[in-house]
């Protein structure tokens, strides 16, 4: 749900929760259709129309619970909230006829997505201020997360590489199996050969003629791949591969692929300067969540038993 609720003027949260029930549904309904589905409710399937009703029922109840908390009575939505966020669900439509159409499509009108998006709102500021009674995050709680999960906080090895394809195809006699791999071997000794320009310089020229791949276009370039990108035999081989060197041809799936290895960047640990905004974010949305959990669990139990 969106944040765009102020403690500025004109509706409390408790008036938000008013007896047009049956709309405020309707919006999580429709809401639970276009998540789930991408679609209007008419347009639901049974079983699509059954998953929607159970996530619209959750929702709306949970909302019906936080609005009907002490902690609502205290916020206060200002008017122009609701309007902007109106506008913005109009804006997503060509004419203000189309909005209204399909409004009525899904059981609604303009009145009752107000007092639909006036919940919302309401929700909102309530979880909003809750969870911003969470514990503050220090240095120390940072340095702690940082040193317990190091391996999240490093960068894998890279490899800037290039490749020439040929591929394997029966239906053509240059590239049957054992035609295109007597190719890709005569590339292979050829780039492994002296001549003009660097390594990479004539990996290139010899890709745009003869690779068989859309990147032979960028002369085999296949840009910074760190492991599991490629086919595994090409993955394997390239990550054999020292920094400058060629491969002999490498079969897979597609064909035989030369491979030239550019340079490599190790892997290393991202210091915690670098990601210590990350880490601080990371903590104050657990411990949010967190907040907001034990408050609504505070708040089901007497619900539940009354």
């Amino acid at each position: 749900m969106s944040p765009a609720a102020t403690a500025t003027a004109a509706t409390s949260a408790a008036a938000a929760s008013g007896p047009d029930a049956g709309a405020a549904y309707r919006y999580h309904l429709l809401r639970a259709a276009t998540e789930q589905c991408q679609c209007n409710i008419p347009a639901l399937n049974e079983a699509q129309r059954a998953a929607a009703e159970a996530q619209a029922q959750r929702t709306f109840a949970l909302e019906r619970l936080v609005l009907g908390s002490d902690e609502a009575a205290e916020v206060v939505i200002a008017a122009g909230g609701v309007e902007q966020s109106l506008a913005a669900i109009a804006a997503r439509f060509e004419t203000p006829e189309a909005f209204h159409a399909d409004l009525a499509r899904n059981g609604l009108d303009a009145a009752g997505l107000r007092h639909a998006l006036r919940r919302e709102l309401a929700f909102d500021a309530v979880m909003q201020r809750v969870g911003s009674r969470h514990s503050a995050v220090t240095d120390t709680d940072v340095q702690r997360f940082y040193e317990l999960h190091a391996e999240r906080f490093r960068t894998p090895e890279r490899r800037r590489a290039r490749h020439i394809l040929i591929t394997v195809n029966a239906d053509y006699a240059e590239n049957t199996r054992d035609a295109a791999h007597a190719r890709a071997t005569t590339l292979a000794a050829e780039l492994q050969a002296a001549g003009d320009g660097t390594p990479a310089q004539r990996f290139a020229r010899l890709a745009h003629r003869h690779s068989e791949c859309p990147t032979a276009m960028e002369g085999g370039a296949l840009g910074d791949i760190v492991r599991g990108q490629l086919f595994p035999e090409v993955d394997a081989a390239l990550f054999a591969l020292p920094a400058g060197s060629i491969s002999a041809p490498v079969e897979s799936q597609m064909g035989f692929h030369i491979l030239l290895c550019e340079g490599i960047e190790p892997a290393r640990a991202l210091p915690l300067t670098q990601v210590r905004a990350r880490i601080r974010a990371a903590l104050e949305r657990r411990r949010r969540r967190a907040a907001q959990k034990a408050w609504l669990d505070s708040i089901a139990a007497p619900a539940a038993s009354g």
